[in-house]
């Protein structure tokens, strides 16, 4: 029994952002699959599937002790900022609630950035560990275009005219639009603020991956010289 318990611990903190991968990719997935079909979610649902996001990073990146306690925190205030949510309609609480969120991603980006690229050798944990802060990278900017809006209607030209949540699946592909420079321009930024941020983001997206490739190649070329 004592010897079990820790290989298990060890296969799941090896393979720890194969479980965050899956998640996000739902996330994405699911929001796709809502609009595709027509299939109409409320605010509740949005935030929901957010929430269990949230809450697969601070599962998978458990094993970071030192940013642990301070994630889940995180997550504990966005989920009490949710529930109040549901019994008082405030512009001024959405905007809170927005920003935790941001806080928390940003927080959970930057710990997996420090597994990722600057600790140990390469392996398929880590490449799924870049795809993941690439995916993170992209709502993180998602949920900032989405506090904007909500705090200036009008930020962004090529939004339908629903509600925030509705909008959000579009605000995400806007931001991975930005994010690889594709820029169809479907969807353009209108105010000063939005358009800093969004090539804030393109200039970041790029920077990543030149990062990205230079630590990855530079960690598989000194495992080769040991």
């Amino acid at each position: 029994m004592s010897k079990g318990g820790p290989m298990t611990r060890h296969v799941t903190e090896k393979n720890n952002f194969a479980f965050l991968a899956v998640a996000l990719i739902l996330l994405l997935f699911g929001l796709a699959l809502s609009q595709e079909f027509g299939i109409v979610l409320g605010q509740i649902a949005v935030e929901t599937a957010l929430i269990a996001a949230l809450a697969a990073g601070v599962w998978s990146m458990r094993g970071d002790h030192r940013w642990h306690t301070t994630r889940l925190s995180l997550l504990a205030a966005v989920l009490l900022l949710f529930a109040v949510r549901l019994w008082v309609t405030h512009a001024g609480l959405d905007l809170v609630w927005l920003g935790f969120v941001i806080v928390y991603l940003v927080l959970t980006t930057w710990s997996a950035m420090r597994l990722v690229l600057f600790s140990g050798p390469v392996d398929w944990n880590k490449i799924i560990g870049s795809f993941c802060i690439y995916l993170l990278l992209g709502i993180v900017w998602a949920t900032l275009y989405m506090m904007l809006a909500a705090y200036r209607p009008g930020a962004f030209n090529g939004l339908p005219a629903s509600s925030l949540h509705e909008t959000f699946p579009n605000l995400l592909y806007f931001s991975f639009i930005t994010l690889t420079t594709v820029g169809y321009g479907d969807i353009t930024p209108i105010s000063p603020l939005a358009s800093f941020l969004a090539f804030m983001e393109a200039i970041i997206g790029q920077f990543y991956l030149t990062v990205l490739v230079a630590s990855l190649v530079g960690s598989a070329l000194s495992n080769r010289q040991k």
